[in-house]
């Protein structure tokens, strides 16, 4: 409960008088009354002298720590997020308590500000039998938590407010030695500490990596790519959301490298009852649509629904689309129906394309010859595909960056001749073509490219993992014409699939059909 601040001007006399009845103030300006949990924190002037105090009540909650008990109790290493004041330091002395009386774990707090455990030499009742080491400067607290493990061999090291690099390669340097890590850090959700650069480290850290291009083709991304560092330091994070409420990531590993790819990751909430019951649910954070979005069976309404994701795709295409070259655009055909269990074939669209160092009038004629579904537009942020030919291509002109880094489709001709236009609308039309008529039964007959037979493999091998027990299985990202593929497959085996993501990280997910 936050109090609120009198009109009544306080003197200097009545803060000295506070002042002089509680311990000693440290580096940090933060000081305790002897034996209890309650703490007081001084503003002094420019010339050092105290001009203002805040005091914070400190108190020990018994089962505090019952939402994520089971993690505090597995060994693993847990990192505890939250806002000031949400209780994250009440949770860390329940902790050592538990870990310390009822799992009969040798445990040792490093108390930093004796805010854990109480200020004086005694520690407060509320951390049981665990073990108290203070800090006499905050900037050595990497130096005590490195001394606890050399001299008093703990098991479990619990921390409070790590917020330094040093802090964290101690951190780090301990959980290598197989001692169980509890701390507890100033931020709200695990991609806050992943953009602090102080402790990014502590969730496994993130490095730029150059792929080549083979692999960058393989994963449909740009070249340079984000990627985790290491392994994290803690195995598990918990977000405290409310006092009754927290976030756990049980494997932030895995968390971290789908938040650099830009996935949707899995978290599981649990939220205290007033009767006692923890209450248990799985969340899809924001970073990717979920592709399992509750609807009702309305075929008139599938199809609104369907509509309206049409054309928020269809908006962000330009944006989303992979740089490939001297390659046609593809329909996105993984439009999947699970209430009829089949593929949809959608219309026949118009692609925009921008001439770059071709004539419009010579593209246009050829376009009214071999009747390709092409429409030639002024501008190329209109444009779907930027035409342009090698000569200029190699040149690097401004439009040609603009469009590579808009994410446009960029096409190269040899030469700006009718010819190489009319080889290149050909193409385009027959793979249109291709595209739409593509005959799911006959997986045989698309299986010839290594890309389609290792998607094809990996989805085999996806529903054997589901028929098999698995709930859902999410395959790697594909092209359109591979994921419509994958559906079909799924189909056959009588179980759910559905795309998810945006382009180019659009991917199936073969799961157990609803019953």
């Amino acid at each position: 409960m936050q109090a609120e601040i009198s009109d009544v001007e306080v003197t200097r006399q009545q803060i000295a008088h506070v002042v002089e009845h509680v311990g000693h103030f440290g580096d940090d300006n933060r000081a305790g009354i002897e034996r209890t949990l309650h703490r007081i924190s001084v503003m002094r002037n420019r010339a050092g002298e105290p001009v203002g105090l805040t005091c914070r009540v400190g108190r020990a909650v018994f089962g505090s720590v019952r939402l994520i008990e089971d993690f505090i109790r597995s060994g693993k290493s847990v990192l505890i997020l939250g806002r000031p004041g949400v209780g994250k330091t009440t949770i860390l002395r329940e902790t050592a308590r538990v870990l310390a009386d009822e799992a009969q774990k040798r445990v040792v707090v490093v108390d930093t500000s004796n805010e854990i455990a109480g200020d004086g030499d005694v520690p407060h009742p509320a951390i049981g039998h665990a073990r108290r080491m203070q800090v006499a400067n905050t900037s050595l607290q990497h130096k005590v938590m490195i001394e606890g493990v050399e001299n008093h061999m703990p098991e479990v090291i619990v921390i409070d407010e790590m917020s330094t690099e040093l802090e964290a390669l101690a951190a780090r340097t301990i959980a290598e030695r197989g001692v169980q890590l509890v701390a507890t850090a100033h931020g709200n959700t695990l991609g806050n500490v992943m953009s602090n650069p102080t402790l990014s480290d502590l969730v496994g850290g993130q490095q730029t990596v150059t792929l080549g291009d083979i692999e960058a083709r393989r994963r449909r991304t740009q070249k340079t790519v984000l990627e985790r560092k290491h392994e994290p330091t803690f195995d598990i994070v918990v977000e405290i959301r409310e006092r009754n409420a927290v976030a756990i990531h049980p494997e932030v590993g895995t968390a971290v490298d789908r938040m650099l790819r830009g996935i949707s990751i899995p978290q599981e909430v649990r939220r205290l009852q007033s009767d006692g019951r923890v209450e248990t649910e799985v969340e899809e954070l924001a970073g990717s649509e979920s592709e399992f979005a509750p609807a009702p069976f309305d075929i008139n309404d599938v199809g609104r629904r369907r509509s309206s994701r049409d054309r928020d795709e269809g908006q962000d295409r330009r944006e989303r689309a992979p740089r490939i070259r001297n390659r046609p655009s593809e329909l996105d055909l993984s439009q999947y129906d699970e209430a009829s269990g089949s593929p949809e074939l959608p219309k026949q669209v118009v692609t925009k394309v921008f001439p770059f160092g071709i004539t419009k009038t010579a593209i246009t004629e050829i376009i009214k010859e071999t009747g390709a579904p092409i429409e030639v537009v002024d501008f190329a942020d209109d444009g779907e595909i930027f035409v342009t030919t090698k000569s200029h291509y190699g040149r690097r002109p401004t439009a040609v960056r603009r469009a590579e880094r808009d994410g446009i489709m960029v096409h190269v001709l040899r030469r700006g001749t009718k010819e190489q236009i009319r080889q290149f609308l050909k193409r385009f039309s027959q793979e249109k073509v291709k595209v739409n008529t593509v005959d799911t039964s006959n997986f045989e007959e698309h299986n010839q490219s290594g890309r389609s037979r290792e998607a094809l493999n990996e989805t085999e091998a996806a529903i054997s993992r589901v028929v098999s027990g698995e709930q859902r299985v999410e395959l790697m990202s594909q092209p359109p014409y591979v994921r419509r593929l994958q559906h079909g497959l799924a189909s056959r085996s009588n179980l759910g699939s559905a795309s998810m993501g945006r382009e180019p990280s659009r991917r199936v997910v073969i799961r157990r059909r609803k019953r």
